[in-house]
């Protein structure tokens, strides 16, 4: 078995840009859980499906899908969804769809078949408490909702989305209330997880802390 990192925390705390950061200075794999929901929302929503569909209709979808994480772009099917799962209506059917435990069954399996005897980082939102409750070290990133609309937002400007700050706001609320109170899997930290508050801690500050952390996991 390999040394895992779990990484949880809501929309814009900071996970994707640690979690990628520290894979790389540890030469460990990286899987983001998000762009796997992401892309299996958008297919499913492809299909003409919705979160209120018959359980048996996306339980047929799901059944034969493939997913693969490399480099981090992700693939179902073969076919490349990384560009489609970049838009804020992607980040709110996966929200959607997330609160199903048909797709969260699926997605799961799938999350720890890739990081199976792996040495991995891994971001989401129900690792520590779901998908890798074993993982030799949980953190649970966490920011002011204020600090994580400016994130969001630059990060929307970034790819050149036109987003209002008001948008990424209502965005956000709603995919945290969604995430925290949802029946299956929600958002929270694991029992053993370091909580780490990134409103005014620097990308580098943050990485140092958790590289510490690190160390001393895999010296005991």
């Amino acid at each position: 078995m390999g040394f895992q990192i779990a990484i949880d925390g809501p929309a814009a705390s900071g996970k994707s840009t640690i979690a990628k950061l520290l894979a790389e200075k540890l030469g460990f794999d990286h899987l983001n859980t998000g762009a796997t929901y992401r892309a299996v929302a958008v297919y499913l929503h492809e299909k003409g499906l919705s979160p209120s569909s018959a359980e048996e209709e996306i339980e047929n979808a799901l059944k034969d899908l493939k997913i693969d994480y490399v480099n981090g772009r992700v693939y179902i099917n073969g076919e490349d969804y990384t560009e489609k799962i970049q838009s804020p209506e992607a980040g709110v059917l996966a929200s959607n769809f997330a609160r199903l435990e048909v797709v969260r069954r699926h997605l799961v399996r799938i999350q720890r078949e890739i990081c199976d005897d792996k040495n991995i980082v891994v971001e989401g939102r129900d690792i520590g408490t779901v998908v890798l409750p074993n993982a030799h070290l949980k953190i649970f990133l966490t920011a002011s909702l204020e600090a994580r609309v400016e994130r969001k937002l630059k990060e929307y400007q970034k790819r050149g989305l036109k987003v209002t700050k008001e948008e990424v706001e209502r965005e956000l609320i709603s995919r945290d209330e969604q995430d925290s109170k949802r029946n299956v899997a929600p958002l929270k930290p694991a029992e053993d997880a370091v909580i780490i508050d990134t409103t005014s801690m620097s990308v580098e500050e943050v990485l140092d802390r958790i590289l510490k952390l690190v160390r001393e996991r895999m010296n005991t």
